[in-house]
């Protein structure tokens, strides 16, 4: 039996949601920004450390300037998975994080629902995790879509996340 789960990428417009996207489906980065309209949607199997493969369908949606109740609400239906990704060098990308995830908890409470600050080339990842811990901001990862840091163990511990 193959294992389908759909994943939403979500946050503000720059925050690197398709930099992430590609990264993870096709191993490419590019430095040129095309803001996405709508939503992408591609597919990538991967295989699980316990041999099974898990055919994860993921949607980069377009960003947003205010709150994640301005995404629409078809592209979060059938969700198995919520990436909620904001850029580590742009505080306004995450000022609103906690009132979304709150929203997200609120509305698609069986959800699994990941937080991820991008573009750690950035940034020095001790003064950005000290900075966030600060603001009370909670993160599950920090990566870097242009470097592959940490891109791929992420979507392969979400995936286990999901079947589990």
């Amino acid at each position: 039996m193959k294992l389908s789960k759909k994943v939403v990428l979500l946050g503000h417009f720059g925050v690197g949601k398709t930099s992430l996207f590609r990264r993870f489906i096709d191993n490419e980065f590019s430095e040129e920004y095309k803001v996405t309209l709508g939503v992408q949607i591609k597919k990538k199997v991967i295989q699980l450390p316990d041999g099974r493969e898990l055919s994860m369908i993921i949607w980069d949606t377009e960003g947003h300037s205010n709150t994640v109740e301005d995404t629409r609400k078809s592209y979060l239906l059938g969700s198995h998975a919520f990436i909620y990704v904001f850029d580590l060098t742009r505080e306004d990308t995450y000022k609103n994080l906690n009132s979304d995830l709150d929203y997200l908890k609120n509305n698609y409470n069986k959800v699994v629902t990941k937080v991820i600050g991008n573009k750690l080339d950035l940034v020095n990842e001790n003064e950005a995790s000290k900075r966030l811990e600060e603001q009370r901001i909670l993160f599950d990862c920090l990566t870097s879509a242009k470097t592959n840091e940490n891109v791929q163990d992420f979507f392969t511990d979400l995936a286990v996340e999901m079947i589990n």
